[in-house]
């Protein structure tokens, strides 16, 4: 759903969400993006009204006691070390263009200038949504670098590839491609021709993406909030009526994404899963061992673990145990991930 300024609301929830992690004491763990919080602007005057939104006037301390505000800056928190990682091995490595496709309030071209010197980068989006940006980076930033093309695309006039090309861009260079956010949004067919068209770069080229799974898509479609106790209800309800009003329409199939980006000519380079334990240890956990927003993400677990006692406390222990194996497969076919591939 579009706000008065043309503005997805998603992009809104998880800029917002960036901010707050940028907060985070310990830099070891500490959101990257300083520059979300500038970006958005006055939290009054954005189009959402949601939890995380609200906690951009909170002290970090007092946000991050929120299940749902932790629980939403975590996942971003993994996401973005996830992405800017990648884009530091892409530069080292030789690429010469950046390609932001729904770029929404993406930083990248403005706080990591000194290493994005030598490359161009493309923004591209929904011209509102552009619009909207370069009025932010304006006031707030100053202006964008003079390395940086926006590229305002109205994909029911012209497809991605044409009018990059009518900026100059050059589908012969080494590229990094960054999908945030993206993927869940687009039908298959669509997906494929933007995968197939990142495939057709350089070889060496590569694309980093985040995603939802068949499982989950399916599952949210499913989803009967009445069913839900009430004090897990209201978090799960927002995002209900966000992905409605912003439909998700692809997943991809469990165990199958490398088979899936091979047959579009990439090759999976990385993959993890958003909330594993090998991802809160490699970007949640600070020095002294606890993690970021462990106690917020602490009371989400007791709400869950409470709701499955109900359950188990109903049923014999044979039936317990199938329940316990049950969820602990549909975990896996529900989680949320991100990815690297790269061009062959």
């Amino acid at each position: 759903m579009q706000g008065a300024a043309g503005i997805s609301k998603t992009a809104i929830w998880v800029a917002a969400a960036r901010a707050i992690g940028a907060l985070e004491p310990d830099t070891g763990t500490r959101n990257p993006d300083r520059l979300a919080r500038q970006l958005l602007g006055d939290p009054s005057s954005l189009p959402l009204d949601h939890p995380v939104v609200s906690a951009l006037i909170s002290s970090y301390d007092e946000a991050m006691q929120d299940m749902e505000v932790a629980g939403i800056v975590r996942a971003m928190t993994e996401r973005t070390r996830f992405i800017d990682e990648a884009l530091e091995r892409a530069i080292g490595a030789g690429a010469t263009q950046v390609l932001i496709p729904g770029a929404g309030f993406d930083s990248h071209a403005y706080r990591c200038r000194e290493l994005l010197a030598p490359v161009r980068v493309f923004e591209v989006d929904r011209p509102a949504t552009l619009a909207f940006k370069r009025r932010r980076v304006d006031e707030a930033l100053g202006g964008p670098p003079s390395n940086l093309t926006y590229v305002p695309l109205d994909l029911s006039k012209e497809d991605m590839p044409s009018a990059l090309a009518r900026h100059g861009y050059d589908a012969s260079q080494r590229t990094f491609v960054i999908m945030e956010g993206l993927t869940m949004y687009v039908p298959e067919e669509a997906l494929r021709a933007t995968f197939r068209f990142v495939a057709s770069h350089a070889a060496g080229s590569s694309v980093v993406f985040d995603f939802a799974t068949r499982s989950m898509i399916e599952g949210l479609k499913q989803i009967n909030l009445a069913s839900i106790p009430p004090v897990a209800r209201p978090p799960l309800e927002r995002f209900m009526n966000m992905i409605r009003d912003e439909p998700w329409l692809f997943g991809f199939p469990v165990g199958g994404e490398k088979e899936w980006l091979a047959e579009l000519g990439l090759e999976l380079r990385e993959l993890v899963t958003i909330g594993s334990e090998e991802s809160v240890r490699r970007y949640l956990t600070r020095a002294d061992g606890t993690t970021v927003g462990g106690e917020g993400h602490a009371k989400g677990e007791a709400l869950r673990k409470a709701a499955q006692m109900r359950v188990a406390e109903q049923l014999g222990p044979e039936q317990r145990q199938q329940i316990e194996e049950r969820m602990r497969e549909q975990e896996r076919h529900m989680a949320y991930r991100i990815a690297e591939a790269v061009v062959a």
